[in-house]
């Protein structure tokens, strides 16, 4: 049954402003979406995708749906600017395009359009994935479907090689009450090509709801780059599902870092769907005060030879709680497999929590697989080296964990922009001086 949040969210004025300008297929899609919210209502307690992360606080939320004056609202471009980056650009206040603060470069093989912008004819292409109902677990990918009304849309032709990052903003930024507000994001990178993109949140001062959807399509022989940027406002709650199909051959590497939101839930589905199919992770979540974040991974090897490499770490300080699920399915068929996952988190405080899980499941013959998961406090054998050195304790303690945390970006491609990361990381871990 739906909750003060699905009714406050899903009125009719909501769903109809959310199909005005949409094609038959996708108001159907909407409804549908919808009517299953209405039916099965948000996860409980005894769904097993949602153990760590209870959603009973946020039921009772009763937001109004988008922001009407987004186009309006003040925004610096200092806010979402970021160092080496400076090819195409999208920025989407409270969900919705900002024109002013966006530019598309011109690049032969590359489209962008948005969703709230492209006609019929140019969302044809991506009817299956708007359409397609993620489940139960992914209520908030239905919520998405039912409201989402604007998002970027990329697509790179097969063979293009893309040299300039896309750079998605989404800017999460107060209104005159609460609101919740959905993006859509859906990118192909066709046959033989390559595409680099950054997805950034950001946020000031904004107790809001944002959702975002974003799907990757990757064709044979494509290679990603994608680098995740989760800085929200520390009062908003984010909650993010990101979903990657690989064709054969396909390349994809991730970077990621989360240190925002009070509130932060990221589903992360990967699906290595052809022969070769690659897919690296590197990523680190850092919490403080009472943040609660929630990463669940999922990847699977659906076809011979493809392989998988998951490196993640952890940092909660104060009352803060990090979830980590990282699940490796090898399917039968995938003979070759080769996956591998890290997961090593540190507790910075007696009152902080951290919760992981490795899962392994193989179905399939000759594979190769590996997962480890630690939760613990700092080394005491490397603070007594650090200050048999000089260091002060508290200096000790800031380099071990920047050194903890920062393996997962170093190998960032853009050297200002691996800089620009360990700046950010930086300022969210504890400093010299502070209990």
């Amino acid at each position: 049954m739906a909750g003060a949040l699905l009714e406050a969210l899903l009125d009719r004025d909501a769903l109809a402003g959310a199909s005005r300008t949409s094609p038959a297929w996708l108001a159907d899609a909407r409804r549908a979406a919808a009517e299953a919210l209405v039916r099965e209502g948000l996860p409980g307690a005894r769904n097993e995708a949602w153990k760590y992360t209870s959603l009973r606080a946020l039921e009772q939320r009763k937001p109004i749906v988008g922001d009407a004056e987004a186009k309006r609202r003040a925004v610096e471009a200092a806010t979402f600017g970021l160092p080496g980056i400076d090819g195409s650009r999208l920025v989407f206040v409270n969900g919705v395009l900002r024109d002013d603060l966006s530019r598309v470069e011109p690049a032969a093989g590359l489209s962008i359009f948005t969703l709230a912008t492209a006609n019929p004819a140019e969302l044809e292409p991506w009817r299956a994935a708007l359409a397609r109902d993620a489940g139960t677990d992914a209520a908030f990918a239905r919520l998405n479907t039912a409201l989402a009304a604007d998002g970027p849309l990329v697509r790179v032709a097969p063979g293009a090689t893309i040299d300039a990052p896309v750079h998605l903003v989404f800017v999460g930024i107060a209104a005159e009450q609460e609101i919740a507000w959905h993006a859509r994001a859906l990118i192909e990178v066709g046959a033989g090509a390559s595409l680099r993109v950054v997805e950034h949140h950001v946020g000031a001062a904004a107790a809001q709801i944002g959702n975002v959807v974003a799907q990757y399509a990757l064709g044979a022989g494509a290679k990603l780059d994608l680098v995740g940027i989760q800085g929200a406002s520390d009062a908003a709650t984010l909650i993010r599902r990101s979903e990657f199909s690989l064709g054969a051959g396909a390349v994809l590497s991730t970077h990621a870092l989360d240190i925002g939101a009070q509130l932060a839930r990221h589903d992360i589905d990967v699906a290595l769907a052809g022969r070769g199919a690659r897919f690296a992770s590197r990523g680190v979540f850092a919490l403080r005060g009472r943040q609660h974040a929630d990463l669940h991974l999922d990847v699977r090897h659906a076809a011979r030879d493809t392989a998988s490499d998951i490196l993640w770490r952890g940092v909660a300080d104060g009352r803060a709680r990090g979830v980590f699920h990282g699940a490796i399915t090898v399917e039968a068929g995938a003979d070759g497999a080769d996956a591998n996952l890290s997961n090593k988190n540190l507790l910075l405080s007696p009152h902080a929590e951290i919760d992981t899980q490795p899962v392994l499941e193989i179905y399939a013959d000759e594979v190769k697989a590996a997962h480890g998961a630690t939760v613990g406090q700092l080394d005491e054998g490397a603070m007594f080296y650090l200050r048999s050195r000089g260091l002060p304790p508290d200096a000790a303690r800031q380099l071990l964990i920047a050194a903890f945390c920062g393996v997962a970006l170093a190998d960032v491609a853009e050297p200002a922009l691996r800089e620009h990361l360990a700046a950010m990381l930086a300022s969210r871990l504890p400093r010299i001086g502070e209990d």
